[in-house]
């Protein structure tokens, strides 16, 4: 299965979160960035070993239904300390038997494109 997944923050942050010396009113955060809380996601599906993928939106990791899921879940434990809340958006293509969808999905659709010219 492929899951396309985004995961941030909002919300007040955790004092844990805070770098030394920030201050803790949300009004000086201005530009309203969550990288760090997405850099500490995206090394949860680094070190999960499954074939990923991330762009400037969404997160794709392929493989079976529970390891896909066990890495949302610990990406979503990973962004938690960076605000009060967190919001996901989770898609699935979930098709049985069939592996490195991540590459060749892509790979049929140049296909398909180059077909057309």
């Amino acid at each position: 299965m492929l899951v396309a997944f985004s995961v941030a923050p909002s919300g007040r942050p955790s004092d844990a979160t805070l770098r030394e010396g920030q201050p803790r009113d949300d009004q000086t955060r201005d530009d309203a960035s969550v990288h760090d809380a997405v850099a500490a996601a995206v090394s949860v599906v680094r070190a999960s070993g499954l074939p990923h993928r991330t762009d400037s939106m969404f997160t794709t990791i392929e493989g079976e239904w529970d390891e896909c899921m066990a890495v949302v879940k610990q990406c979503v434990d990973a962004v938690q300390p960076f605000g009060s809340r967190v919001a996901l958006v989770l898609k699935a293509d979930i098709r049985p038997g069939y592996t490195g969808e991540l590459t060749g999905k892509l790979e049929r659709l140049e296909q398909a494109i180059a077909d057309r010219g």
